[in-house]
């Protein structure tokens, strides 16, 4: 608190110094003012950036006579002379037909124009945020080039660049002002609740391809920057507000608010500071995909039914089994046994939106105090803290709603011309968050325990059975029974049991995630292009510190947090030869993470620049990537009620065990088995974490198993034929070898882009689901020569034991985290075209090919999740100077179907059109604009994930003030 106080004392206290303050205003052909332009002085580091209004003011200790360069994206650059400190400056900026000359820092970290950026990028500024459609800037991220979204919820989307990405994007990489905005605990980025507001947005770059080389391990397939605005260079009280609805056939229509303010200011040329408040609440979309989550075209009529959206039905027992039991107790008789099918039953279960309020919200809060002690851009401090809190939904191996989540972030960096050094830290909080999943289970498990569940079907239907019903009308009185008391959705019972079930993190009577986890990070940069003459040489490097604190309920930590680090260092040459035409780029990274082996990433990229203008650009580069592995894959160990998420960490599976309860079985061999003897049988087994490695079946053989054994009953050495023993290694990390090449340029008035790329991976990570037994040993090789087909009691024979345990379910499935050894291959091609068709109207299309290669048959039990539709075009069309200050935008895009693959569900998602388009009126005399806009206005709604709410149409009327 006293650190807040200090910062703010700072802030409201203006020190005085020497200064010279020259304003102006800056427009167009046109008369229209141009905002974001860039004001420089000629031979100095002090500058500025145009206002809403296009008007600026710029601080210097140099007077006059001097020299001022205006440059703005789209226009020809022009130098004015200043001869007074009085002198009013107006500016008019002719257009220029390309957007190809602004400057780009990302692609090679100096400062350079997009032309001659040695890979692909993609760039939004502040004039494309001002015509954006989209209800938010992020949002608007979905109309560049080679960008797909996932949508999990309203307030929480995913980038997805070059594809093999779920919601959990692991293989992207998010900074806004340099820091990673990943979860410590989930390690990727939860959209832009931890962002940037709108109306601090500087510029987003986007590089979609691997970027290893130079930003390390988790930019393995793109990387997003979002840079906020100086309060140096803009200043003044900024603020907007945005009104509207959702509509959605599941939700119907619902308000949607979004509001922020900006406050900057320099107090002289050594202190400024800002403020930032952003506001957004609305409903999300319901989440009513009813499908069953493994079988095609099964409804809520089958009696195992298990819905995508639909909680608590994954509770699930063979009925035959449990009447076995009643009948050992006399409840049933022991003949009736026999009326019972030999099949799964599942428990009644709850639907999302009876679970969670729907409401979607995030809170955004930041500060910063900035210092130039030598009064210029020699040397800045800055000291930024960074806080974002609200509700979405996040999609994984379950459902989860964050609800009150919170994160935060501290960043102190010291920065100068060639150089930055700076550290922060991540913290986050899981409030009150929960997994849907666990949530329908135990709520279920409130009114009535499993036990007294099925027991209660099974004997009902051996009653209404006897009494003549049909095998079909017998689960339907079953059920029905069995469901007595059931808690229904909306009563204070009901209630009370949600509330109980969601403070309570044991996932036996609760669902509550519990997450504590924070990061260390620290990296920096040096330029030495003022003392190394001959080419541009960079050196740099990163260290972080993970600590993993979710208490036991996330990761393998209940014992106390776990403590995870890796480091990395770069260095990067440039050079240009024949004339400046042929640039050359050459870096080298070496990353080391605890568990691994040290990686070195490469990367070489040549850029040619032909005709008399060097307008037509050519490139190429290739680089060797890798990602390690998360600290998911490494240290997990999440129970998400289908299977365990068991990490591969050599000191995670040692430590890692639970014990199980063991069924009684048919007899009660299987507790024989499990350590006991005829006169006290072990109802529990113990299993170790290197049990799901060194001692289970592939999830898919055990599948073909249990098929083959219900169709041939007695038959088991045939049906033991198809299971196959699990034989994979850890987790180790991924490698990709990216080739690509490109093509910027603008002929005549028509701006091009074009790329493709071509890229192989190896020891690709994805997920594998085995079955360990709870007894035996699984084996490939049976011996029946005692002539029992099934097992008895007292057989030594451990293979055979686990056929028992499978035959009984005794058994744990763990999903694990290992490489595939097949190699995968995708490979892409874009093209960009923009053009100013008449007059000021601005027509802009794109085209995306995308598709992967992997040799299934050789691992069938593999998903690569590509994720991605083949095709993708994105077109739109807009007058920022349609009369009088009236402008609008309209975009589209379009996708063709493709195939979802993650570990909640899989399935195909459909092809889809969007539409947005909004249009605006600029109030010069009060620095304002009014915006009326729709997202997928009179669309068809369309979905992203499977899984997820189908998205619906946007409304919104916006209104912005800016000094």
């Amino acid at each position: 608190m006293r650190v807040y106080l200090l910062f703010l004392s700072l802030f409201f206290c203006s020190l005085t110094f020497a200064q010279n303050s020259i304003s102006g205003i800056v427009t167009d052909s046109n008369n229209q003012p141009i905002p974001g332009a860039n004001i420089k002085i000629v031979g100095d580091t002090s500058g500025a950036i145009t206002d809403f209004d296009g008007s600026f003011t710029l601080q210097s200790s140099r007077k006059p006579p001097f020299t001022i360069e205006v440059t703005s994206v789209g226009y020809s650059s022009q130098k004015i002379s200043v001869s007074s400190n009085t002198q009013k400056l107006v500016v008019k900026l002719q257009d220029e037909e390309t957007k190809l000359n602004e400057i780009v820092v990302s692609a090679s970290r100096t400062p350079e124009r997009v032309l001659e950026s040695p890979v692909t990028i993609e760039r939004m500024g502040i004039a494309d945020i001002k015509k954006s459609a989209s209800p938010t800037f992020y949002d608007g991220l979905e109309n560049l080039k080679d960008v797909q979204m996932n949508t999990s919820s309203l307030t929480f989307k995913s980038v997805n660049t070059r594809g093999f990405a779920t919601v959990a994007n692991t293989r992207f990489m998010q900074l806004v002002d340099g820091m990673d905005n990943s979860s410590p605990l989930l390690n990727f980025v939860i959209g832009n609740m931890i962002g940037v507001s709108e109306i601090d947005v500087q510029s987003v770059e986007l590089l979609p391809g691997a970027s290893s080389a130079l930003y390390g391990a988790n930019a393995f397939n793109g990387i997003l920057f979002m840079n906020s605005r100086s309060p140096f260079t803009t200043q003044g009280i900024s603020a907007y507000a945005k009104f509207g609805q959702t509509s959605q056939q599941a939700a119907g229509v619902n308000d949607y608010i979004d509001y922020g303010v900006r406050m900057a200011h320099a107090f002289n040329k050594y202190v400024a500071g800002k403020v930032n408040f952003t506001y957004l609440r609305g409903t999300d979309w319901h989440a009513t995909n009813y499908d069953d989550k493994t079988r095609a075209g099964i409804d809520r009529s089958d009696i195992n039914y298990d819905g995508i959206n639909v909680y608590g039905d994954e509770v699930s027992t063979n009925i035959k089994g449990v009447g076995q039991s009643l009948a050992d107790l006399g409840i049933i008789p022991g003949g009736a046994v026999n009326l019972l099918p030999n099949t799964n039953v599942s428990r009644t279960g709850y639907n999302e939106v009876q679970l969670t309020d729907n409401k979607a919200s995030n809170t955004k809060i930041d500060f910063s105090l900035h210092l130039r002690p030598f009064g210029d851009e020699k040397l800045e401090i800055i000291w930024q803290s960074k806080f974002g809190f609200g509700n979405a939904v996040y999609q994984g191996a379950n459902r989860y709603y964050l609800n009150n989540f919170f994160m935060q972030q501290h960043k102190i960096e010291f920065k100068g011309k060639n150089f930055f050094l700076r550290g922060y830290t991540t913290t986050e909080d899981g409030g009150k968050s929960y997994d849907m999943l666990f949530t329908g289970i135990n709520i279920n498990r409130e009114w009535k325990d499993d036990k007294t569940w099925f027991g209660q079907y099974a004997g009902a239907y051996v009653q209404s059975t006897l009494g003549g019903a049909t095998p079909e009308n017998a689960h339907i009185i079953a059920r029905k029974v069995a469901d007595t008391g059931r808690l229904i959705p909306g009563t204070p019972e009901f209630l009370a049991a949600f509330n109980k079930v969601t403070n309570e993190a044991d996932v036996t009577k609760g669902s509550k995630l519990v997450d504590n986890s924070r990061v260390y990070h620290s990296d920096a940069n040096y330029n030495f292009k003022d003392i190394i003459k001959f080419a541009e040489i960079q050196v740099g490097g990163s260290y972080r510190q993970y600590q993993l604190n979710s208490h036991g309920r996330i990761y393998n930590d209940a014992s106390g947090p776990i403590n995870y680090n890796e480091y990395g260092v770069y260095t990067q040459l440039a050079k240009k030869f024949m004339d400046d035409r042929l640039k050359f780029t050459g870096s080298l990274r070496y990353d080391k993470s605890k568990n691994f082996e040290g990686s070195y990433s490469p990367r070489i990229s040549f850029v040619y620049s032909g005709g008399e203008s060097k307008k037509h650009n050519f490139r190429a580069s290739y680089q060797t990537g890798f990602r390690n592995p998360s600290t998911q894959d490494q240290y997990i160990a999440f129970n998400v009620g289908s299977a365990l998420l068991l990490g591969s960490a050599p000191d995670n599976l040692a430590s890692f065990n639970e014990t199980l309860a063991v069924s009684k079985g048919t007899p009660a061999v299987g507790q024989i088995y499990a350590g006991g003897s005829p006169a006290t049988p072990a109802t529990q087994a113990t299993l170790y974490g290197m049990n799901a490695y060194n001692n289970s079946y592939t999830s898919s053989s055990v599948q073909a198993f249990a098929a083959f054994s219900k169709a041939n009953p007695g038959n088991t050495p045939d049906a033991a034929a198809l299971l196959r023993r699990t034989n994979v290694n850890y987790v180790k990390p991924e490698q990709v070898k990216a080739f690509e090449i490109g093509y910027r340029s603008f002929v005549k008035d028509v701006s091009i882009d074009v790329n493709a790329y071509y890229n192989v991976y190896n020891d690709f990570i994805g997920n594998l689901n085995v079955v360990a037994p709870l007894y035996g040993t699984a084996s490939e090789t049976f011996d029946f020569a005692q002539g029992a087909a099934e097992p008895v009691p007292y057989l030594s024979n451990k293979p055979v034991q686990s056929l028992h345990a499978l035959a009984n379910g005794n058994y744990r499935v763990y999903q694990l985290y290992t490489n595939t050894d097949v190699e995968i291959k995708s490979l892409g091609f874009g093209l960009g075209l923009s053009k100013k068709v008449y007059k000021d109207f601005e027509a802009g299309v794109n085209y995306n090919y995308s598709q992967f290669n992997f040799d299934q048959d050789r691992d069938p039990s593999f998903e690569a999740g590509f994720n991605t539709p083949k095709h993708r075009v994105k077109a739109s069309i807009g007058n920022e100077k349609l009369f009088a200050n009236f402008g609008f935008n309209v975009s589209g895009r379009w996708n063709s179907e493709y195939l979802w693959q993650s570990t909640m569900a899989d399935g195909v998602i459909e092809s889809a059109t969007v539409v947005d388009a909004q249009i605006n009126y600029s109030i010069p005399s009060i620095k304002s604009v009014f915006k009326i806009g729709a997202a997928n206005i009179g669309g068809k709604e369309y979905t992203q994930v499977i899984g997820a709410g189908s998205i619906g149409q946007q409304y919104f009327a916006s209104f912005t003030i800016k000094p």
